[in-house]
């Protein structure tokens, strides 16, 4: 399996993040908005949003 974050989301739940906020960044929603929006469907806070996309960017993560 793959590693937790601070927050406890796994490696999965936090690709699938990534990517629904990447995809929301493409069909034109803003940053602060898909921000906003990612938190709300996944229950987490804007901070962790921040660190996951950090990751995801690092790590080259799909979609990108």
């Amino acid at each position: 399996m793959g590693q937790e974050s601070e927050s406890g989301l796994g490696e999965e739940l936090r690709k699938e993040l990534f990517r629904v906020l990447v995809v929301a960044q493409d069909h034109e929603m803003s940053v602060p908005e898909s921000r906003h929006m990612v938190c709300a469907r996944f229950g987490v806070t804007e901070d962790e949003v921040r660190r996951i996309e950090r990751e995801g960017i690092a790590g080259r993560w799909p979609p990108l």
